[in-house]
């Protein structure tokens, strides 16, 4: 059986080798998001909804580190791929190291950022007086481990780009279960409480960070890596780099913007309805959390196929890249499905996992389910067209779909529809924005498969000519 990871990107059956990428990218990807709802649950156990709401309010600052390793970490992947596909292993080595080394110099700026603006970024992102000191306790510490936990996501994709699925899965799970390990002693046994959820996550990310640098030092396969890969960073590597992680990177910094109105939207209209403003914060951390799940098996069906679909795209094997997108297109549809269903049939028995709270809250949580939630049966497809459009070096249709279901939609539909409806008005602005932004995501999708048809026929007709 041949190893070699060009070959089997390049001849191995689109289905199988799919599931052997995928696969371990969905495990992670689930692993991952219990990871993100470990301190979700232990603190709501512990602390209760304040708690759940604390870490509501930090989570912008996560989602701008993740933002940045997608745009690094998975722009770098992106232009290794392709790289490779078309033969050019000097151009692949050097995506590598100058995106590592563009990666660390960001995350020095986030922990520069969160410990000199603590306290006005948690009042920007809608922290209320009474969650302000738990979530800057939350914040400080997790600011602090940002570059492993940067590093170690980032590495995840790379490593999985060079046809190492398995590891790649491997420097995830390890630290997610490290974390659920420490949460529990941290939070309980040394009663720490928020602090001590923090600790166990910035603990877990050293240890995934250190597997991940361990694959790049010793094992990496696909081309030699010198050191001055790392160190001569080159602008036109690194703009490339930005472009091709402009995509997931966007949509994660689109979803931050998203999370800090919906964040200052949901306090004060919920402060004036009957829920009161910290039942609306928490209720939307906790199903925030739940969705992510469900959206971490899409993105790892989607990511997982990333390096198939750059290698070939590099390589002029469309076909092969058509059959790929078709695959993720089927598996996609059946996820959304399964949410959908779950998302109403089990709201109130979702909900408590996370933790009691009163009447009040279980009820609100089964409107946000049933109505904020509701289209969810098509919100899968937008990473698809992210991803695929990213994967063969033309971003520019995955950002329009990702920023106009966030940015042209949804945020100025909350601020039309709450202040003419309350909180209610905000809890509908979201399917209709979804289903607006559908109509864009389903005619690019539309688009990529008709010009992967085109680019097919044409090499058909020039080998026939030859």
């Amino acid at each position: 059986m041949n190893t070699d990871p060009k070959i089997e990107l390049a001849e191995e059956k689109i289905s199988k080798l799919v599931r052997r990428f995928a696969i371990p990218a969905v495990i992670s990807g689930l692993i991952g998001a219990l990871y993100n709802i470990a301190d979700q649950i232990f603190i709501g156990q512990k602390i209760g909804m304040l708690g759940n709401a604390a870490t509501m309010i930090s989570f912008p600052m996560i989602t701008i580190c993740i933002g940045l390793s997608l745009m690094l970490g998975g722009g770098t992947s992106n232009m290794f791929s392709l790289s490779l596909g078309s033969g050019d292993e000097k151009k692949a080595g050097l995506s590598i190291g100058n995106g590592l080394t563009s990666l660390f110099l960001c995350s020095l700026i986030i922990v520069a950022s969160v410990a000199i603006f603590c306290t006005p970024l948690l009042y920007a992102f809608g922290a209320t007086e009474n969650i302000i000191p738990m979530a800057r306790t939350y914040i400080l510490i997790n600011g602090c481990g940002a570059p492993f936990f940067m590093l170690s996501f980032g590495l995840s994709l790379i490593i999985r780009a060079d046809s190492s699925p398995k590891y790649s899965m491997f420097t995830l799970i390890s630290g997610s279960v490290l974390n659920f390990i420490l949460d529990p002693i941290f939070i309980f046994g040394f009663n720490w409480g928020i602090a001590g959820a923090a600790w166990a996550s910035v603990l877990s990310q050293v240890f995934s960070f250190s597997l991940g640098l361990y694959y790049i030092l010793f094992r990496f396969q696909s081309v030699k890596l010198n050191f001055s890969y790392f160190t001569k960073l080159k602008k036109r590597i690194i703009g490339r780099i930005c472009v091709l992680g402009a995509t997931p990177m966007l949509a994660h910094i689109s979803m931050m913007i998203v999370q800090i109105v919906l964040n200052n939207a949901l306090s004060y209209y919920g402060g004036q309805s009957v829920y009161g403003g910290d039942i609306p914060l928490a209720v939307a951390g906790v199903i925030g959390k739940c969705n992510f799940i469900f959206m971490s098996i899409n993105l790892g069906v989607i990511q997982g196929s990333q390096p198939i679909i750059g290698y070939n795209y590099g390589a002029m094997n469309y076909k092969r890249v058509k059959k790929t997108l078709f695959l993720i297109i089927k598996t996609v549809g059946i996820i959304n499905i399964f949410t959908f269903i779950s998302f109403h049939l089990f709201p109130r028995e979702i909900i408590s996992i996370f933790g009691s709270g009163s009447e009040m809250y279980y009820q609100f949580a089964e409107k946000y389910f049933k109505i904020f939630m509701f289209m969810v049966l098509v919100n899968g497809f937008e990473p698809v067209v992210g991803n695929f459009y990213s994967a063969i070096g033309k971003p520019i249709y995955g950002i329009i779909a990702t920023l106009s279901r966030r940015l042209l939609f949804l945020i100025p539909l909350v601020f039309i529809l709450s202040s003419k409806y309350g909180i209610d008005g905000i809890l509908y602005s979201a399917p209709i924005a979804d289903s607006l932004a559908f109509l864009i995501t389903g005619s690019f999708l539309f688009m990529a498969v008709i010009r992967l048809r085109k680019q097919e026929q044409s090499i058909t007709s020039n080998s026939q000519v030859l």
